[in-house]
């Protein structure tokens, strides 16, 4: 349930005003609980969304890094936000019972293998492989039962959608038949951040999850398929395209069964697309379609996000010697190469990329491996004033919408690693206004 902040009834005593009190009990207040949270990605886009009358409260979050003894992205997390009500454990091992209501649930889980070896159906219990975090959102929301969250915002890799190559779009039903045997609606969007003023070239799978008896549940029954995708889904409304093109529309029913899914789904045409950039799915049917954007207003360039040349370190500059190699990684190429199993000989072939970055476009997809001064073909290089350099940590956090130094604290290449793993903030922040005015609509 969602919980407005009601004073204590002693304030009336202590002679509140009335006016003082209404605009207290009229603040609506969403419990949320913030998973795989990294350095708080979600945290401060639905901060940055909140207002005086409606607001996104954390209320519990988990950030653990399996593969790592120093716990980088949870000691930034804890750093910035305080370490109450903050878990640095492996999610799997949380007693679900530590966790608190909540209403909204939000994280981006790793796009990973999420075939199921068997259900049972009385319990509903899921046999999946081990460590395949998808089921660990799974199991809050099963465990949680009538008290698990109104509402889901998730974000993945927009490869989620085609996974596995052997099955495309397996992976993504499973997903969704989940979460329809756990009473949710769902619509997603594939969004780049860029195409809609955003400082990066970053392409995202956002996904919003509606239980059953919610009024965006509801408004999926009461719309046609082609007045949701238009402009009636929230993602749809919150970043806007041209009218879709019923050719590319694609009607489905989903498995109930997640082990027939897992071996059956889009097996006879395995390269053929099974799901969109764009769709939704309630009581086990999806609607998906192809989206073209639909963008009014200003763009960001990479160019706006530099930080003064004169603050600038010098070890970010490089050398002409140097540059030598850069321009190799960065440049066309052809290489033999022996299959080292079969003895097979091959030429491996990569095209060039432009080099310096444009600093009249957006920024490429930062990538976790941005930081350290070994030339590569994928981390940036800008050219300012007849000098290149690669990229500070400030501004890669700029390009995420972060707050200046947010990752402060640790080295510059971890910096960059968190960065890489991040999203765009302001993608969130859009989502996160209209959720707020959607569930009070």
């Amino acid at each position: 349930m969602i919980m407005p902040n009601l004073f204590h009834i002693k304030n009336t005593l202590e002679g509140k005003p009335l006016t003082t009190m209404m605009n207290q009990i009229d603040r609506t207040t969403i419990r949320t609980v913030e998973l795989f949270a990294g350095v708080g990605g979600f945290r401060i886009g639905l901060e940055k969304a909140s207002n005086k009358e409606k607001n996104f409260d954390i209320v519990w979050s988990n950030q653990w890094e399996p593969s790592t003894k120093t716990q980088h992205a949870s000691d930034i997390y804890s750093a910035r936000f305080g370490f109450e009500n903050h878990s640095n454990e492996d999610i799997a091992k949380v007693k679900i019972d530590d966790i608190p209501e909540h209403d909204l649930l939000v994280g981006g889980f790793p796009c990973q293998d999420y075939s199921v070896a068997s259900t049972l159906k009385n319990s509903h219990g899921i046999v999946g492989k081990k460590g395949v975090l998808w089921w660990s959102i799974y199991k809050i929301l099963f465990q949680k039962k009538e008290n698990a969250p109104k509402y889901l915002l998730l974000e993945n890799v927009d490869r989620l959608l085609k996974s596995p190559a052997s099955q495309r779009g397996r992976d993504f039903a499973i997903i969704l038949s989940s979460l329809n045997s756990l009473g949710y609606a769902v619509e997603w969007r594939v969004i780049n951040a860029s195409e809609y003023g955003m400082p990066q070239r970053r392409r995202r799978v956002f996904i919003l999850a509606y239980k059953q008896g919610t009024k965006l549940y509801e408004k999926l029954q009461n719309f046609s398929t082609t007045e949701l995708l238009n402009n009636e889904l929230l993602l749809s409304k919150t970043f806007p395209i041209k009218p879709i093109d019923n050719k590319t529309l694609i009607s489905g029913k989903l498995d109930s069964d997640l082990v027939e899914i897992t071996e059956k789904f889009n097996k006879e045409t395995p390269k053929k697309n099974a799901f969109w950039e764009s769709g939704y799915m309630i009581d086990g049917e999806y609607h998906t379609s192809r989206v073209e954007v639909e963008y009014q207003g200003e763009y960001s360039v990479l160019g706006d996000f530099l930080i003064d040349e004169k603050d600038v370190p010098k070890e970010f500059y490089i050398d002409d010697e140097e540059l030598k190699k850069w321009k190799y990684q960065k440049g066309a190429k052809s290489i033999p190469r022996i299959n080292k199993k079969t003895g097979h000989e091959y030429v491996y072939s990569e095209g060039s990329m432009g080099f310096p970055d444009a600093l009249d476009k957006p920024s490429r997809t930062i990538i976790t491996g941005e930081g350290g001064s070994s030339a590569s073909r994928f981390k940036h290089v800008v050219e300012v004033n007849g000098r290149h350099r690669r990229l500070t940590p400030i501004e890669l956090e700029r390009l995420n919408m972060f707050p200046d130094n947010h990752t402060q604290g640790v080295t510059d290449s971890k910096r960059a690693f968190l960065m890489g793993n991040a999203l765009v903030v302001g993608i969130v922040e859009r989502i996160g206004k209209e959720l707020l005015n959607s569930i009070n609509n």
